[in-house]
This record gives C-alpha cells, structure tokens and sequence, in this order.
C-alpha cells in the first residue's frame, strides 16, 4: 500500500482558541474542574487564569492529520487513511483563551509496507513557544 506521502511534508492549521471554546470542551468532555471554568479559583493558582484543557489543544492536530489524510488520498492513496494514535504527548506551556496557536504536523517517516506514517506534531503560541509535542501514527485501513 502506497501512502503517497514523503519524509519532510508538513502542513499546518492556526486557530485562536476562545474561552467560548474552553467552556464547551468542558461541557463536551464533562472535565469541569475549577481550572478550566472558575476564573475566582484559576486567579489562585501557579497560572492565574482559567487554562485551556491539554486533550482540547491536542485537538488542533487532529486538523492537520486530516490535511494529511486528505492529500495522500488526493494523490491516490488506496485505504482509508485513520489515526492509529499520539505517543509521548507532552504539554510544555499552558494555553489561555485568546492565543492563537498554530498546530505543525510533519512527516517523519513513512512505511508503504506496513501503510503507515510517524509524524512529529507540535502546537506552538503566538510567541513561537511550543506548548504541545507528540508523535503521531497514520494508518491506511484497506478495503475490505
């Protein structure tokens, strides 16, 4: 199976996350605790502010796996692109409502064989600080 991908493609989505976002993704995930929702709580701790869920930042390179998916089926990839998962996720950096982050997916190895792709995902601030890392795997599904 042919992923039509290479070493070194990358794509990238921007987004600025809202606290209309934040007070979603905890009625979504049904994560309410007070450092996501309470401003009077949040103002009390290391971070002074309400801060935007980890799983709700990881989200944004869930856009750009798709861009991948997407363009490896455009160049005619067989399958169905999935993700196979996110290792060594780490949250380097708090976000807040109103940063604009901007979320890197690249390609970092590819393995027709198997029909999978490792790629490096980052989500970095306005300020170029890196606030999420991981390693994400692509799998190509064939038909049945």
């Amino acid at each position: 199976m042919t992923t039509h991908l290479a070493v070194g493609e990358s794509v990238s989505f921007t987004k600025t996350l809202s606290a209309a976002d934040i007070a979603a993704f905890s009625d979504i995930s049904g994560d309410h605790d007070p450092i996501h929702t309470d401003a009077a709580h949040a103002a009390t701790t290391a971070f002074g502010r309400i801060i935007a869920h980890g799983a709700l930042v990881m989200g944004l390179p869930s856009a750009t796996a798709s861009m991948m998916s997407k363009r490896s089926v455009e160049r005619g990839a067989t399958g169905t692109p999935v993700s196979a998962g996110y290792d060594r996720i780490r949250f380097t950096r708090p976000v807040f409502a109103g940063d604009r982050l901007t979320a890197r997916y690249t390609i970092e190895a590819v393995d027709d064989t198997a029909g999978r792709t490792r790629a490096r995902v980052e989500v970095v601030n306005d300020a170029g600080q890196t606030c999420v890392i991981a390693t994400h795997i692509l799998a190509w599904v064939p038909a049945a």
